[in-house]
């Protein structure tokens, strides 16, 4: 491939990466989404609570928002980011087939891992009848029979959300996750069994669950299991550039504000690499604000550099899709 400079690099090719794309190839910049086609949500055969597109797949809203970018002179490339270098004048991506492109900025929406528990079994389940979120897939096991695996203290608050799917709900603890006197009480009121021993297997043919089993030798039969797992950036690419993070109950993840600017001038973060939270709606609207705050930078570095040479009067050119 061609080494060519682009005015934004997006890394990562899902919700968020895509919307901010889609902003920056309607404003007309010359843009490289690169995508490596493995969302977080990839494990889920259905989306659930994304208005409009309620039920639909993953992968069809990946490949619409793919073709809706190209439309407008994006380019999509299928590689990943290896390393990147940030200097005063502009970005550099090192990519895995070894080429390096270039950029006046750059948006990182590489989003999340999931890190589960290495539990036997688990693992085939997750996202089928092992769940992560209450909003995206609660409605789905609602009146059946519910686990909820805490693997932190954070867990409290996913095990709570998860009794108003069911009246039958059994709350797991991991090894060293207790509860106090007060959360203890609150589950009793509610009805919420809760069973200290470990959980060490996960039972069922995929995508089925049947229950899972303790280290006490007792098995829990169960038609659904949600577990918060904690998180972990997909960032690894950045080892060289020194960003601002924060560390939360879900893992160290870059700090960036309201509109994706993080600590460095020409690099902007979005989705879930900066909110490990954020579901597929509020990537997407995080991801269209942080590509109109890029092309603010960008046409404000436009005017400062056509100021500091003079009037010009060359007409803006047509903007054309980069062919691999």
């Amino acid at each position: 491939m061609k080494t060519s400079t682009w005015d934004t690099i997006v890394i990562g090719g899902g919700p968020a990466g895509l919307s901010a794309a889609l902003m920056l190839g309607r404003s007309r910049r010359r843009v490289l989404v690169l995508d490596t086609s493995e969302p977080r949500n990839r494990f889920a055969d259905h989306m659930h609570g994304v208005l409009g597109h309620e039920g639909a797949a993953p992968w069809e809203l990946a490949a619409r928002g793919r073709a809706e970018v190209e439309q407008y002179g994006v380019t999509v490339h299928s590689d990943a980011a290896e390393h990147v270098r940030s200097t005063e004048r502009q970005v550099e991506v090192s990519l895995r087939d070894g080429e390096t492109q270039r950029a006046r900025s750059l948006v990182i929406a590489s989003g999340a891992s999931d890190e589960l528990p290495q539990i036997p079994g688990l693992a085939e389940h997750w996202g089928s009848s092992v769940l992560h979120c209450p909003y995206c897939h609660g409605w789905e096991v609602k009146d059946r029979r519910i686990g909820v695996l805490m693997v932190s203290s954070a867990g409290l608050h996913h095990a709570q959300l998860v009794r108003q799917l069911s009246e039958s709900v059994t709350v797991f603890l991991s090894a060293g996750v207790e509860l106090d006197a007060d959360s203890l009480s609150r589950f009793n009121a509610r009805g919420v069994v809760v069973v200290t021993s470990e959980v060490i297997e996960v039972l069922g043919e995929t995508p089925e669950l049947r229950g899972v089993k303790t280290a006490d030798g007792a098995t829990v039969e169960l038609d659904a299991l949600f577990v918060a797992a904690p998180a972990r950036a997909r960032d690894a690419f950045l080892s060289d550039v020194e960003l601002d993070v924060s560390e939360g109950p879900m893992g160290t993840f870059i700090e960036a504000d309201a509109m994706g600017q993080t600590s460095d001038a020409r690099i902007w973060a979005v989705g879930n690499v900066v909110t490990p939270y954020a579901n597929v709606p509020l990537s997407m609207g995080m991801g269209s604000m942080t590509g109109a705050a890029v092309n603010a930078f960008l046409t404000n570095a436009d005017f400062d550099n056509a100021t500091a040479k003079g009037p010009a009067s060359d007409p803006q050119p047509e903007i054309e899709p980069v062919t691999f």
